[in-house]
């Protein structure tokens, strides 16, 4: 790799320092930029060529430089001769002007080291072409190494040169004298050009009609460089050194007979002997048969053969040769009608332009690009040309490769892509460009096709013309594949909406929906649902083509299997659209057909659908019941049990024993020491308990209870349990009423609706939350969902031989399991949600009537020990005076009703359904029998 670099450096230093030296200090090199060795021309190939650019305007030329140490070898005198012959030669070049003769761009330019001139661009000399490589770079260029001359370039080539001859000979009356491969020069449009007037003689008498050209005689003493190359002189030159134009037409022949055959002349001279040779060559030229030039074409052959005819008057003139039929080849007259466009009017170049497309099949892609893709590019000037050109150059820019297109065409044809003026030169591009529209797509890269071929195709569908509009919208979906989606989406597709909503042209709305139908593969699903089918309903004609328009869009999104529709879409959108379409009276019986299939096609698979998917939600809910059903049973069983048994367990362990049995002062002192031997008291805790105590033993000793009115002492803050929860709840199980007779104000029972079970006493004092030793609150109640609560005859609510108890008591729960009560709410996170008292003033008036009312004296003379006994609290109570004491024991004695040994506490119970409630009067009567 290195060596390799170290190799392409020294090519490129040793280039550098070879142009550098051949034209250093030389005036050229003040205008021009002198670029890299190309070719060789000249006489004996002298002149080394290069390309280069003018400094001001970047125009290309090609810089023809002369270096002086070709020269060294000869004496002084010799190279003042080779360069006078040198300047001579450009300096006639340089006055010459016509098509057929190389064009100067700058005059000869001599320094000390060089001469130079600077010409139009050029490819080679002829010679170069041929594989003469003489004076060229070590490094030839592929592009001169591998060239081969196609017949029409060859053709025409030798056109161009008897053109070139037929204008000196007729026009400047001067004979060339030196026509050779090495003077024909390829420009970089391939055209054959004529350089190196050397050796050019000029008629003594222009102004007679038969010219005299003076001739020199041939001298062998000269360099090389000063005289003529011998091989392609006539031989009147050095045998009677005579001259005329009849010299040059051999000179034409013998290239002709050179360049058909690989660049070899005729004959070959001694030039140590050159007398002897021309006259041996003019004993063959008089024998010259068929046989001697089987390389020249037989169409040809004849007029080559009378061009190296041994007597000049006998040699066609150029302006002959020009007429002769080898030269009428199509692909030679179309390049030689280029050559003379500028000099035609408008209807000749339309004219000519109309029969091109047939001409360039035939013709080589090089001939096409290098000569006639210029000329037809430089014709976009003129606006009335350009839709007779278009439809040519895009004809070769499907010949090109994508380079060679973004190279030579595309930018050429940006301005056509704007061209707005005339409007039917204008419409007639759009149509040609629509044509070609997938060759644009194809080969023009995306940033350019955003900038300049999508706005065109926007153009054509906005467009006053409804033919364009129509031929617009029939090849979009031929390269809809080729549009990016964002274009398509936000431009394209708006447009042929306006289109087909906006024209008053039926064909174009009809094309619209086709050209919306065939598109619809390259969109996506929800674009298509929420764009292009709601924009159907919007079409306001109804003729059938239009219709089946519609039903075509609709048929194809629905059996896409990309796209398809939503049920949704069918039952709220589509059929509510289609099936009112389908009835239209300018359907005929096949439309109408179609309509209807494709009708019961939606409905099958809406039906289909739909189906599936009920027939699926039913299976998951029958799983998900059977599952729930299953968890239940278990919750029931296991989990709702032993948490509820468990929070009953701690609740009662904390209230103490003798609430469930009714019990001794005993058991509530065990009940003490179990709960202080759970969690050591400080000492106020403490002395709360001793003064509870004296509380209770003063209580005994009280004959008639009567309440008094006391102010609780704040509660100090505990640490919370359950038991102040399931007091809530059981305050909110008031589903039984109960009416008793109510004691002397102001402590009564009161009556509350059958929502839960409840037994409720109003004091003087506030219904407030209080802290009692066995942690329950009036206030509170015990929810549940339900339950039933039997009670036999023979037993009695306060555990007691001798207590009448209630026949029978039903216990049962609302409907729905919402709160039971008002007076309490859930329980939330050990929090108890702060509660407003109730009001059952309403409650006393209804209930109160239908019951005596007994006094407290009254009720505690019946039993007055037993009574007592089922209400002693337990021993050391805070915070109770006497007479409230009273009042709360009465409570805790109703809320104990039938906890002993009752099947209602029972855990396994508070899962067992609802169970219908005795009424309120059959309670009321238990009560009675109970309280005597």
């Amino acid at each position: 790799m290195e060596s390799m670099l170290n190799k392409l450096k020294s090519t490129v230093t040793k280039v550098t320092a070879d142009v550098t030296s051949a034209v250093m200090g030389n005036p050229v090199t003040r205008e021009f930029d002198v670029g890299r060795h190309i070719a060789s021309g000249g006489n004996g190939l002298a002149w080394k060529i290069f390309n280069g650019t003018k400094k001001s305007t970047k125009q290309e030329v090609a810089v023809f430089v002369f270096d002086k140490k070709l020269i060294d070898k000869y004496q002084k005198f010799e190279k003042d001769q080779i360069i006078d012959s040198l300047k001579r030669g450009v300096q006639q070049l340089t006055r010459l002007r016509h098509p057929r003769l190389l064009t100067v761009q700058h005059p000869l330019e001599e320094s000390r080291d060089c001469l130079a001139f600077c010409t139009e661009p050029v490819f080679a000399s002829l010679a170069n072409v041929l594989g003469n490589w003489e004076n060229l770079p070590s490094s030839i260029s592929p592009d001169i190494k591998d060239y081969k001359l196609y017949d029409v370039e060859t053709k025409y080539g030798l056109l161009q040169v008897s053109e070139g001859l037929s204008f000196l000979h007729s026009s400047v009356k001067m004979v060339h004298g030196n026509v050779t491969p090495e003077n024909i020069i390829l420009n970089k449009s391939g055209a054959w050009k004529i350089m190196g007037f050397d050796f050019c003689v000029s008629s003594s008498n222009p102004s007679e009609q038969e010219p005299k050209f003076p001739c020199k005689e041939w001298d062998p003493n000269l360099p090389s460089l000063c005289l003529p190359n011998p091989e392609y002189l006539a031989p009147e030159y050095i045998l009677s050194v005579s001259c005329e134009t009849a010299s040059d037409m051999y000179s034409l022949g013998t290239v002709m007979y050179a360049v058909f055959n690989k660049g070899k002349p005729i004959f070959e001279v001694n030039k140590q002997d050159i007398y002897k040779s021309f006259s041996r060559q003019l004993d063959q030229l008089s024998r010259l048969g068929s046989s001697s030039l089987t390389s020249i074409p037989e169409e040809v052959r004849e007029h080559v053969k009378l061009l190296l005819n041994v007597t000049p008057t006998v040699r066609p003139d150029a302006d002959q040769m020009t007429k002769i039929p080898f030269f009428d080849d199509v692909g030679a007259v179309t390049l030689q009608y280029f050559d003379t466009l500028f000099q035609r009017d408008n209807l000749q170049k339309s004219q000519f332009f109309k029969g091109l497309p047939k001409v360039l099949p035939k013709l080589p892609k090089r001939v096409i690009v290098q000569r006639i893709l210029p000329a037809l590019t430089s014709e976009f000037v003129n606006p009335d040309m350009v839709p007779f050109v278009l439809p040519n150059v895009l004809l070769i820019a499907e010949e090109c490769t994508k380079e060679e297109y973004v190279k030579l065409i595309l930018p050429e044809l940006g301005p056509v892509f704007k061209q707005q003026e005339p409007i039917q030169a204008s419409n007639m591009i759009l149509l040609i460009f629509l044509q070609k529209m997938d060759l644009l797509l194809t080969k023009t890269p995306p940033d350019e096709i955003k900038n300049s071929v999508l706005p065109m195709v926007y153009r054509a569908l906005e467009a006053p013309s409804i033919q364009i509009q129509e031929l617009c919208l029939n090849i979009i979906p031929t390269f809809a594949n080729l549009i990016d989606y964002p274009s398509m989406k936000n431009a394209l597709i708006p447009r042929i909406k306006n289109a087909c909503l906006q024209t008053s042209s039926l064909a174009v709305r009809v094309n619209s929906l086709v050209c919306l139908g065939k598109i619809l593969e390259y969109l996506d699903k929800w674009f298509v649902l929420d764009d292009i089918l709601p924009f159907l309903q919007q079409i306001p004609s109804k003729e059938p083509a239009v219709l089946m328009g519609i039903l075509g869009i609709y048929k194809c999104t629905f059996t896409h299997k990309k796209l398809g529709i939503t049920k949704e879409q069918l039952a709220g959108k589509v059929l509510p659209h289609l099936i009112p379409l389908s009835i239209e009276n300018n359907l005929n019986l096949n439309q109408f057909s179609s309509f209807i299939a494709v009708i019961k096609e939606m409905l099958s698979r809406l039906e289909s659908e739909h189906r599936t998917k009920l027939e699926q939600l039913h299976m998951m809910q029958e799983q998900q019941r059977s599952l729930d059903i299953g968890s239940q049973m278990n919750a029931s069983e296991e989990t709702s049990v032993t948490h509820a048994g468990s929070q009953i367990d701690k609740v009662f362990n904390n209230i103490g024993a003798d609430l469930l049995t009714g019990g001794e002062s005993e058991n509530k002192e065990d009940g003490l020491q179990n709960k202080q031997k759970k969690a050591s008291l400080t000492l106020e805790e403490k002395q709360k308990l001793a003064k509870e105590q004296e509380q209770a033993q003063k209580l005994k000793s009280q004959q008639p209870l009567k309440p008094q009115v006391h102010t609780p002492i704040a509660p100090t803050k505990q640490t919370k349990d359950l038991t102040e929860t399931l007091m809530d709840n059981m305050t909110s199980l008031t589903s039984l009423s109960v009416s008793t007779p109510k004691l002397s104000a102001p402590s009564t029972f009161t009556s509350v609706p059958s929502t839960g079970l409840s037994m409720m006493f109003s004091t003087p004092i506030d219904n407030t939350k209080r802290n009692l030793t066995n942690g329950l609150n009036a206030n509170m109640g015990f929810q549940t969902s339900g339950f039933s609560m039997p009670v036999s005859p023979n037993q009695n609510f306060f555990s007691s031989s001798s207590t009448a108890g209630a026949s029978a008591m039903t216990l049962g729960a609302p409907p729905t399991l919402s709160n039971y009560s008002s007076l309490s709410g859930p329980p939330a996170a050990g929090k108890q949600a702060q509660q407003r008292p109730a009001d059952m003033s309403a409650l006393n008036n209804l209930f109160g009537p239908q019951k005596p009312k007994v006094s407290m004296n009254q009720l505690s003379q019946q039993k007055p020990n037993q009574w007592l006994n089922q209400f002693v609290p337990p021993q050391g109570s805070p915070g109770m005076g006497s007479a409230a004491m009273g009042t709360q024991v009465n409570v805790m004695g109703q809320a104990a009703f039938g906890m002993q040994g009752n099947p209602f506490f029972n855990p396994q119970n508070f899962a067992q359904p609802p169970t219908t409630m005795t009424s309120s009067s059959s309670a009321s009567n238990d009560l009675k029998d109970l309280f005597g």
